[in-house]
């Protein structure tokens, strides 16, 4: 639960520091959190898929066959389920929220509430970094997303007020659920195997992260959540 904690710390201080600071980081400074998470997130993305690549040669190219195969396979099935499409329309209803908020709103706390909870919670870091936290107690993932949700509530802040504080406790409770159930999950489990190829397809993904933070293209993250599920599916069945 540490990478949760410490996500939750990070959106009450971030939450606080905009109440309290009302000026916006200039376009220098974002550039360079940018480039800054990236590394962070390459970092963390290599990170998982070498931990998860372990053996000799032939097992790696196993693993990493799983992985591609996964991925596809995940993909066809998280566009089939619409994921992001579902995300898509959580993410406009929250920036509807935003825009229809003015210093005059009567109902900012709730809508600050609403919002910051939705946008920390939907994302694909949210759960990958959950399951490594719960599996492996590796927490970089969340330190990640913790800067991220940190800044974010920072900014949100000055626009709804207190509510965003409150975001804290949603994330507190998804994530640490996920968390908690992993573990359980990594204790029972006998076959290392299987968590190595959450492990690797999950790298992948979080690899592919880099190209939203530095916004060079659109890219469909919640479509591949369900390869995170099929690939230990597939270990299990290619022995």
């Amino acid at each position: 639960m540490t990478g949760t904690l410490i996500n939750t710390t990070t959106i009450l201080v971030g939450g606080l520091a905009g109440l309290t600071v009302a000026a916006q980081l200039s376009t220098p400074t974002q550039m360079r959190i940018r480039l800054v998470l990236t590394a962070f997130t390459l970092y963390a993305g290599m990170s998982m898929i070498w931990q998860g690549t372990g053996g000799g040669f032939g097992t790696v190219l196993k693993q990493l066959g799983i992985a591609l195969l996964a991925l596809v396979l995940g993909n066809a099935l998280g566009m089939g389920l619409r994921l992001q499409d579902g995300l898509n329309k959580l993410g406009h209803y929250a920036q509807e929220r935003i825009a229809k908020s003015g210093p005059e709103s009567d109902n900012r706390f709730s809508e600050g509430f609403v919002t910051c909870t939705l946008l920390f919670c939907v994302g694909p870091m949210a759960i990958l970094g959950a399951l490594e936290d719960g599996t492996r107690g590796d927490i970089k993932i969340l330190a990640i997303k913790s800067t991220m949700d940190g800044l974010a509530a920072m900014g949100f802040a000055a626009t709804f007020g207190r509510g965003v504080l409150l975001s804290a406790l949603p994330v507190l409770a998804y994530q640490g659920t996920i968390t908690l159930l992993a573990g359980g999950l990594a204790n029972h489990l006998q076959d290392p195997a299987l968590l190595n190829s959450i492990r690797v397809v999950g790298g992948f993904i979080v690899l592919t992260i880099t190209v939203v933070i530095l916004d060079l293209r659109k890219v469909p993250l919640a479509n591949y959540l369900p390869s995170l599920v099929v690939a230990p599916l597939l270990t299990h069945w290619w022995r």
